[in-house]
């Protein structure tokens, strides 16, 4: 795992872990072009073959850096095509923690994070899931697991188990 550390003056600092967890050959320099720009100094990452998707790379990043840094991060991230990440950011004594995680298909998936790392849920995002499912365009289930990055989860979940050794299950079409 690489390791960089960045503060910007008069920012709080925080720490956090960026998985990149799958990214083609032509777009890893880039990605490590991009967070070294957000974090202020150059990022060299170790790649290494991504076995759930040939022809991607894999790579850790453990990083400190200003509050905020791993929103920034994502931001300059997002909207890759074939580029699949999680980032995470730890909670300050003034700022709450935060998850993203994104994919060509889904996009960005956001959550707050508390001190223990469990996802918080704003009061107003969970009354939204209730009257959506109320109107019968939902059900209040689908919605929590939306607010909770379910179908995330279930998307990276074959490429964060790829980059452990662990054997790749692959799912087929059946036509």
């Amino acid at each position: 795992m690489t390791t960089s550390t960045a503060t910007r003056p008069n920012g709080v600092a925080t720490r956090g872990i960026m998985y990149v967890h799958s990214a083609p050959s032509a777009l890893c320099p880039h990605v490590e072009w991009a967070v070294g720009g957000v974090l202020g100094m150059p990022v060299s990452l170790d790649w290494t073959p991504q076995p759930a998707q040939g022809g991607t790379y894999r790579a850790e990043l453990s990083w400190t850096g200003s509050a905020g840094s791993a929103a920034a991060v994502a931001s300059a991230l997002r909207g890759w095509n074939h580029l699949r990440f999680e980032i995470t950011e730890e909670p300050t004594s003034s700022s709450e923690g935060a998850r993203y995680s994104y994919t060509p298909e889904l996009g960005v998936f956001h959550a707050v994070t508390g001190l223990h790392g469990d996802i918080m849920i704003p009061e107003d995002r969970l009354k939204a899931a209730v009257v959506k499912a109320a109107l019968g365009d939902t059900t209040v289930l689908l919605e929590i697991d939306k607010l909770l990055g379910k179908p995330w989860d279930d998307e990276l979940e074959t490429f964060r188990h790829a980059g452990e050794g662990a054997p790749v299950r692959w799912l087929h079409q059946v036509v």
